[in-house]
């Protein structure tokens, strides 16, 4: 398998493998991601079904919205994904951490979301696919949250 299609956590207890190699990865700059991650998130798009884990015990979740659960290592604290779990046709889709993978050659930023979420010095040189937050909702069948 290449290493571009695996992965696992920082201590090796959870690994992966994807079904297919990824094509890209994007980057999410929503405030969720930010505390998530401490920065960026950067992430590839797994479809359900499309990863096998060894070691999927050690996996804990949080349920970081109505809509969404977080996954890491129990060990060693790793970030691992983040998952779609409101129902619909996206539902399971997972966006895996694209710094778990063991290679990131050849592979490019390829989509920005949450982009009216972005700090002021955060800036990615190219085009590419954005988003803001409430195109990202409206892809995945969510209303976004009324201003208050």
């Amino acid at each position: 398998m290449s290493k571009l299609a695996s992965g696992g956590c920082l201590c090796g207890a959870v690994r992966y493998t994807l079904s297919k190699p990824p094509e890209g990865y994007g980057a999410c700059h929503c405030g969720m991601c930010r505390k998530w991650s401490g920065g960026i998130e950067l992430g590839i798009e797994v479809a359900p079904g499309g990863i096998t884990w060894q070691g999927e015990d050690l996996i804990a979740t949080y349920k970081s919205s109505e809509w969404a659960e977080r996954g890491w290592c129990r060990e060693c604290g790793s970030n691992l994904f983040w998952r779609l779990t409101a129902p619909g046709p996206m539902q399971g889709l997972l966006a895996l951490c694209a710094g778990s993978l063991d290679r990131l050659d050849g592979l490019e930023l390829q989509s920005e979301v949450y982009i009216d979420h972005k700090p002021a010095g955060h800036a990615f040189a190219g085009d590419r696919k954005r988003m803001t937050e409430a195109e990202v909702l409206a892809s995945v069948g969510m209303t976004p949250p009324e201003d208050t």
